[in-house]
């Protein structure tokens, strides 16, 4: 291991901002984007077995899966943003501790929320809509998936940590080397051995152990940034961990509950439209897999700058990554509006199923250029200290902004209404979340200035030495 592997630099502090953003986004939306290409190909190659209700059934696994990959996205954020400042403020020892505490806290919860979830798997199924074959399909493949939850915890750390060092090359390779896993092996168990949606199950298992793997070579092996686990440090530390965890756990959690609730309603106009919104949901991903990635550069730029008290850069940061933000949105929504014929083709959609993909790629963009800028802000909000804006913010537009107006929407103009429904909602909460984010830079930096004001006082010894 080289010298400089074994002391990470605060490399954001210096430099244009908008390439560390982009730098830092491009190389996530490639791991990321494996994963969620790979997603796609699996429901792509179930679709091919040409039984709706499969199609149907893996659309509603996902929700539930979606639900404990938000847990662990909350718990990463918390390692990501502990970490990252303390190696801005240039306390590596400091890093190396909490990075550690931070990991054997989110494994822990990955595996009991997943353990206490399989029993009540059947009830929630039904709850979503999930019926006969289309329950029966879903109950299997989350029975095969959900063990491996703390697989997926303990992954998604590893990238979190090599990202608030700045290497966000290997944080690629540890989505990336997960995905490339799952596009082999897909084809081979769903169609090779014949075992349809539970061999896109198993390929995502074996997938998980190949991403801990890479993450612990990096982490581990390279960088040496993950001390051995010590009870007394995790009980230290789990106070700061959940302060920064719970509420961003709260926060990714509003996505897939409004999209659980937004499936019931959808699920009202039969297995057809539900097989929509599944194809839907690995649409969003690939489509605008960049937002989700940038959410995740941004939290290590802001995160070092606030640790060395950069308070122009963090502006500064938080602005390129709107503007890039909006850039992406408006490339793929072009990408996604021109090939939405092609989508619809290779899916073999019909009918309905294809009707409302086809709408899909209509409306997405104009909803998604607001998503970015809720996702950016919230980025800014857990890394900065203030993850209680990000909860109210997304929750907001999950609760006020989609479910009223999606079941008002499908009302009137049924699953077509509901979709209109749900993204007018973006809006409001994108620009203001956006708005609060500033604000609250500009609130740190106030602080700080008083801090300073008052360490320098004339005097300030002799009255604190004085009885």
């Amino acid at each position: 291991m080289s010298e400089a592997s074994a002391r990470p630099q605060a490399v954001f502090l210096e430099g244009p901002l908008m390439r560390h953003v982009a730098v830092m986004t491009a190389t996530g939306s490639v791991g990321l984007m494996a994963v969620f290409v790979v997603d796609l190909l699996s429901l792509l190659y179930v679709s091919w077995l040409g039984r709706p209700e499969a199609t149907a059934g893996v659309g509603f696994a996902t929700i539930v899966l979606y639900l404990m990959v938000s847990v662990n996205v909350g718990l990463m954020i918390a390692v990501t943003a502990l970490t990252s400042r303390s190696i801005g403020a240039g306390d590596r020892p400091a890093a190396r501790r909490i990075a550690a505490s931070t990991m054997a806290l989110s494994a822990l919860v990955a595996l009991v929320l997943s353990l206490a979830a399989l029993p009540f798997l059947p009830k929630l199924l039904s709850l979503l809509g999930a019926r006969d074959q289309s329950h029966a399909v879903a109950l299997s493949f989350l029975t095969i998936v959900l063990p491996s939850n703390i697989l997926m915890a303990i992954g998604m750390g590893f990238s979190g940590i090599l990202r608030a060092v700045g290497d966000a090359k290997r944080a690629m390779f540890v989505t990336l080397g997960g995905g490339i896993v799952t596009a082999g092996l897909d084809p081979l168990l769903i169609f090779g051995f014949g075992l349809g949606p539970d061999g896109a199950a198993i390929a995502i298992v074996l997938a998980r152990i190949i991403i801990c793997a890479i993450g612990f070579h990096g982490c581990v092996v390279v960088h040496d940034m993950i001390e051995r686990p010590r009870l007394s440090f995790i009980r230290q530390d789990a106070a700061r961990t959940f302060s920064i965890a719970g509420p961003a756990i709260l926060t990714n959690l509003s996505n897939p509950i409004a999209n659980a609730v937004f499936a019931s309603v959808v699920a009202r106009f039969g297995d057809a439209a539900v097989a929509a919104l599944a194809i839907m949901d690995r649409l969003v991903p690939v489509a605008f897999g960049v937002l989700f990635a940038l959410s995740g550069a941004v939290g290590p730029i802001l995160g070092q700058n606030w640790g060395a008290g950069r308070f122009d850069r963090m502006r500064r940061g938080l602005t390129d990554a709107a503007i890039f933000a909006g850039i992406s949105v408006l490339v793929s929504w072009a990408l996604l509006f021109g090939f939405r014929g092609a989508i619809v083709s290779a899916f073999h959609a019909t009918g309905l199923t294809a009707e409302l993909v086809l709408f899909f790629c209509l409306i997405a963009g104009p909803m998604w250029i607001f998503v970015g800028m809720l996702f950016v802000a919230n980025a800014a909000f857990n890394n900065l200290g203030m993850p209680f804006l990000s909860t109210l913010f997304s929750w907001g537009r999950a609760t006020l902004g989609t479910m009223p107006l999606a079941v008002l929407g499908a009302h009137l103009a049924g699953p077509k209404g509901a979709m209109a429904g749900s993204a007018l909602g973006a809006v409001a909460f994108g620009v203001l979340a956006l708005v609060f984010a500033y604000r609250g830079i500009t609130r740190l930096e106030r602080r700080a200035a008083q801090r300073q004001a008052a360490t320098d006082l004339p005097g300030k010894d002799t009255l604190l030495s004085s009885p």
